[in-house]
């Protein structure tokens, strides 16, 4: 990504706040802009987007600088080739189909891509961010072994989520590949994961463990500062609400590894309260069912556990003898993935997928001229 040279304008359309940015070679180029997504007035949410790459756009022509595309996230299915948004969970006022594509492409006369925030997500964390990290930690230990894949799941106002296979975004035919909050909760009876892994959930939880109404009042971060003992509040509560998000993040974990088998990387809001929610997720995973069967195949390590990173990168194995010869082979002896947190940040991985999407598909369209 370094050598790109294409500048590209990029959002984070989060269920809350819209930040607005510009890349090139994979970095930022213009101070972030910050704006409220108004999801539940269209009209406003719209004249917001427009207002916020207007911003950019004019920092780069006062730097003389032109833009080549626009690339950004948006929470949520939709038809994302042709950049019309559908009905979404987090952003109410778009509904019955909005083109936001064609609306950007007008007024900005460059290409438009859209793509799930989650799918940006992953790809970013693939290329600049986690994978790179497990990577270059098992180069530098003399492993033989690297990983091609990556899943990254963001929790935060929603659950989302985003599978790379070999540095290419799985999107799927309806643009609705990965859409991991339609998955049954395994702690909430008839309701989907989403409602068990979300910003609402942990404050659901803590007003269930609490027996308090007040949970509505409180952020997440007042919940985990609670948790931390850093403010007045039921402790115990904190501390299990975050952990019975974990555990029904621990039941999509498995769901998805089982076909996938990747490296998982974690971001979005309630990634800062990683602490609390990864040991029951992991709990989840390395656990049996009731005929003995693990729910994982491969050994899950920790790489937010020093120790725990460390006794991943390990090579373990031995030579055996090739059958009918004198040659030798090494075999690993242990299948193993990591879990890890954002190593860039949620919104810097998603702008660097979003510009690595950009890049890839101008240059597409390069070749094919």
């Amino acid at each position: 990504m370094t050598t790109q040279k294409e500048i590209v304008l990029t959002l984070d359309a989060g269920g809350t706040n819209f930040v607005f940015s510009a890349m090139q070679g994979g970095e930022f180029i213009v101070e972030n802009y910050r704006l409220p997504a108004e999801g539940h007035d269209l009209e406003k949410s719209l004249k917001n987007i427009l207002k916020g790459f207007h911003h950019i756009n004019d920092q780069l022509q006062a730097k003389g600088l032109t833009a080549n595309a626009i690339s950004f996230a948006f929470p949520g299915p939709a038809d994302y080739p042709n950049g019309i948004i559908r009905d979404l969970h987090n952003l109410t006022g778009y509904k019955g189909g909005v083109a936001l594509g064609p609306m950007l492409n007008k007024a900005f006369g460059v290409p438009v891509y859209i793509n799930n925030d989650g799918d940006l997500f992953a790809l970013g964390e693939a290329l600049g961010g986690f994978l790179p990290k497990v990577n270059a930690l098992l180069k530098e230990n003399g492993s033989s072994k690297r990983y091609h894949n990556l899943v990254g799941y963001t929790m935060g106002t929603g659950l989302g989520c985003g599978i790379v296979s070999n540095g290419s975004l799985h999107i799927g035919d309806n643009s609705a590949g990965s859409e991991v909050f339609l998955l049954p909760s395994t702690v909430l009876e008839g309701e989907n994961a989403e409602e068990g892994s979300c910003i609402r959930a942990v404050k659901r939880f803590y007003n269930d463990f609490s027996n308090s109404n007040g949970a509505d009042e409180l952020t997440p971060k007042d919940i985990f500062d609670i948790a931390e003992g850093l403010k007045q509040g039921n402790q115990i509560a904190a501390v299990n609400a975050f952990a019975k998000a974990g555990e029904n993040l621990g039941g999509v974990l498995c769901a998805i590894n089982a076909p996938i088998d990747a490296p998982i990387v974690i971001g979005g809001g309630l990634s800062g309260a990683l602490k609390y929610i990864l040991p029951s997720a992991l709990e989840v995973m390395r656990s049996s069912y009731s005929n003995g069967m693990k729910k994982a195949i491969a050994k899950v390590y920790d790489f937010t556990n020093p120790e725990e990173q460390k006794a991943f990168i390990e090579e373990k194995g031995k030579k055996i003898k090739v059958p009918f010869s004198e040659e030798y082979v090494f075999m690993n002896e242990e299948q193993k993935i990591a879990i890890g947190v954002s190593q860039l940040g949620t919104s810097e991985a998603i702008a660097l997928g979003a510009y690595a999407f950009a890049v890839g598909k101008l240059k597409a369209e390069e070749i094919q001229l």
